[in-house]
């Protein structure tokens, strides 16, 4: 397990922009930079959705892809979410997971969840 700490949500008017951290603790058995790191995201009554994605590539959901952007700096342990051009329809709680380096869209595929930071877009 690794711990995760996501932070930078808040409300913002669509057509805004936020950007999303999320720091792994280094008191981990895992090598940061091994891991594959994703963003995904719960809206009320509903399931966790795949947003995006980074391991040796960069991989998205359609609903984002040319909006949002997925980083990551290895030395601070930390992987980003760059979301711009923000619609209400975005409006969830966003999680971060790591995950081994098979794993892919599926929330099941990633070991290791922060507690979520919200995410509310204004119309």
């Amino acid at each position: 397990q690794v711990q995760l700490a996501e932070s930078g949500g808040g409300l913002v008017q669509a057509g805004g922009s936020l950007r999303l951290s999320c720091v792994a603790s280094r008191r981990t058995f895992y090598t940061f930079s091994s891991l594959t790191m994703g963003w995904f995201r719960q809206a009320p009554g509903k399931e966790r959705e795949f947003v995006a994605k980074i391991g040796g590539s960069t991989y998205y959901a359609d609903s984002v892809k040319g909006r949002f952007t997925i980083s990551r700096d290895n030395a601070k342990n930390t992987v980003y979410l760059q979301m711009n051009s923000l619609k209400p329809e975005d409006t969830a709680v966003y999680y971060c997971g790591a995950g081994g380096v098979r794993a892919d869209t599926a929330a099941s595929s990633f070991h290791s969840w922060g507690q979520g930071t919200q995410v509310t877009v204004s119309s």
